[in-house]
């Protein structure tokens, strides 16, 4: 796509949507708002981006919507604001934005939960999406036969460019600096604020890879201390995995009761996860919408595990828990044994959940995705080198983790 120019699919009209994170996003080019108006990218309104931590922080309601559009969005500032821009072709760019736009158009409802119960991987279900629904595919194939496999090659961190990878997929990418600063904002901490201008700044290329100059060093290390601390303070909210472990035992319970062919009515659009026969269009067919409908009609089913739980996701009805040591088998056995005296089934009812978040990690050999480097005197050195702050953290301790058992108050 050598001859393919930007300018070839520019807007007369450019229109710009007012965000709080990004001030105000700009779409510029016809096929980046053929996108947004398609049903698949429209579906993500309905998606909620921080499921089950809202019920800790009311503020974060936002959606992958508007997630998906920052992501958009930070990756046209960093190629466009940065050397980015002279190192890949138009053609390029636009495969970039559009990985940015859609990279999560495989998400559930609830998102990971979901995912855990039915063995779902968004980013598997993301490039099936883009491949198999038409009204996406047609946009893409407008700019070339080529263009579904070439975004779906980033998605998926296969394609030959390392550069165009990095930029959706990486240590330091624009998925996870939207959703950072995103997530900070709307739930009202400040913990996962960051220079974002001042990375992208930063920017160089070098051997055919993004890599950052000595002087940014101080704003990733912002960068990668804000993720951690949202880790632990927002995501990782013993509020919140109550929630989701509630979540997780009601998805458990309806696969459990079809496979004993219980009656449930009309779950149409469940039916295709509990057989085992997902297409596409029945996984864009299921939004948070219709299983909060199916949760409401389960309240008054036959089933009193099911009604019961279904009752207290919808009223917040929320399980108690304690932290325990990973290897203190003696308090699981002696809370799961009163919570059966109790009456509750304990394989729905008690939940033992592990959370281990790392400052900072590798991603093994793949040439795609490594650590980030450093531009110094004109070589490339390893940032956990250059960080004294990360690089004390890293090499000092154990990675922290947090263990906890949930069960009924």
């Amino acid at each position: 796509m050598k001859d393919f120019t930007l300018k070839s699919i520019a807007l007369q009209d450019v229109r710009v949507i007012r965000d709080p994170i990004h001030n105000y996003i700009t779409i510029d080019n016809q096929v980046i708002l053929d996108l947004i108006d398609t049903p698949q990218f429209q579906r993500l309104r309905r998606i909620k981006q921080l499921g089950g931590t809202s019920q800790a922080y009311p503020g974060g309601e936002h959606t992958r919507f508007s997630h998906s559009l920052g992501v958009y969005w930070i990756v046209v500032e960093m190629v466009s604001k940065s050397v980015i821009r002279n190192c890949i072709s138009d053609y390029e760019f636009l495969c970039a934005m559009v990985a940015g736009l859609l990279h999560d158009l495989g998400h559930g409802p609830f998102s990971h939960s979901f995912e855990d119960i039915f063995g779902d991987n968004h980013e598997l279900y993301t490039v099936r999406i883009i491949k198999e629904c038409p009204q996406i595919s047609r946009i893409l194939d407008r700019i070339s036969a080529d263009m579904v496999e070439d975004v779906c090659r980033i998605i998926e961190k296969s394609h030959p460019n390392s550069i165009l990878v990095s930029l959706v997929s990486s240590q330091l990418d624009a998925d996870r600096m939207d959703y950072l600063l995103r997530d900070s904002y709307f739930t009202g901490v400040s913990y996962g604020q960051f220079d974002l201008a001042r990375i992208i700044r930063c920017i160089r290329v070098k051997d055919n890879k993004l890599v950052y100059k000595h002087s940014g060093v101080q704003a990733i290390e912002d960068y990668i201390l804000a993720r951690y601390h949202m880790y632990w303070q927002v995501y990782f909210h013993p509020v919140g995995r109550s929630y989701e472990i509630i979540l997780k035992s009601i998805f458990k319970r309806i696969k459990d009761l079809y496979s004993r062919n219980f009656d449930f009515g009309d779950i149409e659009y469940l039916l295709p996860f509990l057989n085992g026969t997902v297409t596409a269009c029945d996984y864009t067919n299921l939004d948070e919408a219709v299983v909060l409908y199916y949760f409401h009609k389960f309240t008054t089913c036959d089933d009193a595990i099911l009604s019961d739980l279904a009752r207290r996701f919808l009223d917040r009805d929320l399980l108690g828990y304690i932290d325990i040591d990973s290897e203190d088998n003696a308090i699981v056995d002696n809370i799961k044994a009163r919570q059966k005296i109790r009456g509750f089934d304990v394989d729905y009812y008690v939940g033992i959940d592990t959370q281990q978040a790392v400052l900072y990690h590798y991603y093994g050999d793949s040439h795609q995705i490594g650590e980030i480097e450093i531009v110094k005197n004109d070589r490339l050195v390893s940032f956990l080198e250059m960080s004294e702050i990360v690089g004390a953290i890293v090499n000092s301790k154990k990675n922290k983790e947090a263990h906890k058992i949930y069960f009924p108050k």
